[in-house]
């Protein structure tokens, strides 16, 4: 199993998503004689899980039943043992799109914190490309390298536990993007300078107050970046429900309902506006916001080294 190859089936060792539904899963470590107990159930993972394709449907000893399905990256995000606060899927796809992040490309991080994004730069870079990220925590180091070792892409990551702002990055102009998510980033932005290949590479840094932003950009400013540029992402969601609302009489609609032309039997009819007047009320699909919405985040400033 491998965060990055996908799987046919699901083996001893591998971790794998119990899907209950949309906002009910969670992941397991499917290991041999083992059991997971659910809502609906007992899931004995060695004649349930091991051996099975993903995907499957597996039924529970209560007689409910779970979908298991193979971790991605954004899987992951939502299951995640939180470690210190992660960035989502929505601000994950900004950045990894305005670092210009693709198969082959070298990256650099800090802090790795729970490993959200760290997978999802994984993903991104994988066959070829590499993820250096630097973990200010000794122990939240070691439990990242655990992780990556878990998932199948130990490879392609290497995990430092060091302060950035001191130590840097442990590499020197071969990163191809470089993203903070720490405290100071203003004090980083010399040592992301020296990680970057010689021009054209790309820095992001994640900050939730704007006294932080100020900071950072004044710094990059002072290293001499490029197409300074702050944004945040708000995410709006909408329900779709069906909403009945009565239609207003007009009078001469009515009376050309009744117009000898009309035939109300007629199934051609039956979703005109003189059809729905007989009723007196007409359904359609509508979105509506939630009431309450996650707000702000963080500030995303993206630059480029000149």
């Amino acid at each position: 199993m491998s965060f990055v190859e996908y799987g046919d089936t699901i083996k001893d060792g591998d971790t794998a998503i119990v899907f209950l539904g949309h906002e009910s899963m969670f992941p397991v470590k499917v290991q041999h004689g083992t059991v997971t107990q659910t809502k609906y159930g007992v899931i004995r993972h060695s004649t349930d899980l091991i051996g099975k394709k993903y995907g499957s449907k597996v039924t529970c000893s209560k007689g409910g039943w779970v979908f298991i399905l193979h971790p991605t990256p954004e899987l992951w995000t939502m299951n995640l043992p939180h470690r210190t606060q992660i960035l989502y899927s929505t601000d994950i796809s900004i950045i990894t799109m305005m670092l210009e992040l693709k198969p082959g490309s070298i990256v650099c991080e800090s802090g790795t914190g729970s490993g959200s994004l760290s997978h999802a730069l994984i993903r991104t870079v994988a066959p070829t490309g590499h993820l250096y990220t630097v973990e200010f925590h000794q122990q939240r180091a070691e439990k990242a390298r655990e992780e990556f070792r878990e998932h199948g892409v130990e490879h392609l990551v290497t995990v430092t536990n060091q302060d950035v702002c001191k130590n840097g990055f442990g590499v020197s102009n071969i990163a191809d993007a470089v993203f903070l998510d720490i405290p100071s980033p203003w004090e980083a932005i010399g040592h992301a300078k020296s990680a970057l290949k010689a021009e054209g590479g790309r820095i992001c840094s994640f900050s939730p107050c704007i006294e932080q932003v100020q900071r950072t950009c004044l710094a990059m400013e002072e290293y001499g970046f490029t197409e300074i540029n702050t944004l945040e992402i708000l995410l709006r969601v909408y329900n779709v429900r069906t909403i009945s609302l009565q239609i207003p009489d007009l009078g001469k609609a009515a009376e050309d309902n009744s117009s000898p032309g009309f035939d109300s039997s007629n199934p051609s009819n039956q979703g005109s506006p003189c059809a729905n007047l007989q009723q007196g009320t007409v359904q359609f699909k509508s979105g509506v916001p939630l009431r309450e919405m996650v707000g702000h985040t963080g500030y995303l400033t993206f630059a480029t080294k000149s």
